[in-house]
C-alpha cells in the first residue's frame, strides 16, 4: 500500500509540473497575453494539488528507504533536497510573482528574466524527479518479473 501511494504521489507531482511547464511554454511561444494570464493566474491554484503531492512522496519514500541510504536509494534521497529547495525557493516564489505580474499586464523584461528562470528550475525539477522515477523502477524491478512469473 505504501509504495502504492509513492508511486501515485510522485506520479501526481511530476504530472503537475509537466503540465505547469508545458502550459507555459506553449502559451509563450503560440499564444497571447490573455491565455498566458490565465495560465500563470492558474498556476498558483495548482499548488494545492502539487504540495501535497510532493510532500506525500518525500514521506512516503523516507518510510520506504527505512533509513538505507547507499545506491540507488542514495541517489534518490540526494536528489529530493534539490528537489524541495528548487521548489520554495524558486519555482513558487517566481510562480506567484508571475501571476502577480501577468495579472497587472506587466510583461515586462523583469517579467520574463523571471519566466526563464522558471522554466530553467522546472525542467530541472522534472529531469531529477524523471531520474528518481528510473532509478525507483530499478528498485521494484525483480519485485515486477516475480509478479510476471506468477500470471
Amino acid at each position: 500500500m505504501l509504495s502504492s501511494v509513492h508511486k501515485s504521489a510522485a506520479a501526481i507531482a511530476t504530472l503537475m509540473i509537466a503540465t505547469f511547464w508545458v502550459s507555459t511554454v506553449v502559451s509563450e511561444l503560440f499564444l497571447g497575453h490573455a491565455a498566458i494570464t490565465a495560465i500563470k493566474t492558474a498556476i498558483p491554484y495548482g499548488f494545492l494539488i502539487l504540495i501535497p503531492a510532493m510532500a506525500a512522496t518525500g514521506i512516503t519514500g523516507a518510510r520506504l528507504a527505512k533509513g538505507r541510504k547507499g545506491g540507488v536509494l542514495g541517489k534518490k534521497s540526494k536528489r529530493m533536497p534539490i528537489v524541495a529547495a528548487n521548489g520554495v525557493l524558486v519555482l513558487i516564489p517566481a510562480a506567484l510573482f508571475l501571476a502577480s505580474k501577468a495579472q497587472a499586464g506587466a510583461f515586462d523584461t523583469t517579467f520574463y528574466v523571471v519566466q526563464v528562470v522558471e522554466l530553467i528550475a522546472g525542467a530541472t525539477n522534472l529531469t531529477l524527479m524523471g531520474l528518481n522515477i528510473r532509478d525507483g523502477r530499478k528498485l521494484t524491478a525483480g519485485k515486477r518479473r516475480r509478479a510476471a512469473q506468477h500470471t
